[in-house]
């Protein structure tokens, strides 16, 4: 599977509003320049990952985007497939019968797919904070960091 700029910057986004104080409203700006991304694309994914529920949009001078549930329920799958990633890229063949290795092989990416698919889906936006935290803190690096 390859990690699209889509999927990147969708991560990205959604787990900077994970990183605001009690998850408030970020307007668009202030997420694309924390997290270098071009602020017209990210409006475009912000847009998709509210039609799939991940963010709610608040208008007005104080408005912006904020996450729609907490991060222990929004997953990195649940993210990705709400901007179109996709997340079973990896080759599937349907071999006959007579095709004994090439079935074992066609199991084995049929496997690796499920299980890929299995672990974007219960890595979450909180995990993927711990795990940011914990490298930083390795580093001895100051609070603030770029996802």
């Amino acid at each position: 599977m390859k990690l699209t700029t889509r999927g990147h910057y969708s991560v990205k986004a959604l787990l900077d509003l994970s990183l605001q104080p009690k998850y408030g409203p970020e307007s668009v700006k202030a997420i694309a320049k924390r997290q270098d991304i071009p602020a017209p694309y990210l409006e475009k994914l912000l847009i998709e990952m509210r039609r799939a529920g991940l963010v709610t949009s608040i208008r007005g001078s104080v408005g912006g985007y904020k996450l729609a549930r907490k991060p222990t329920q929004i997953s990195i799958g649940q993210i990705l497939e709400a901007v179109g990633e996709n997340i079973t890229n990896l080759p599937l063949n349907h071999p006959t019968p007579s095709q004994t290795a090439d079935w074992v092989t066609s199991s084995l990416w049929n496997r690796l797919n499920q299980k890929l698919k299995e672990a974007l889906y219960n890595i979450t936006l909180a995990d993927l904070y711990y795990d940011a935290r914990s490298w930083q803190a390795s580093l001895g690096e100051e609070a603030n960091f770029v996802v």
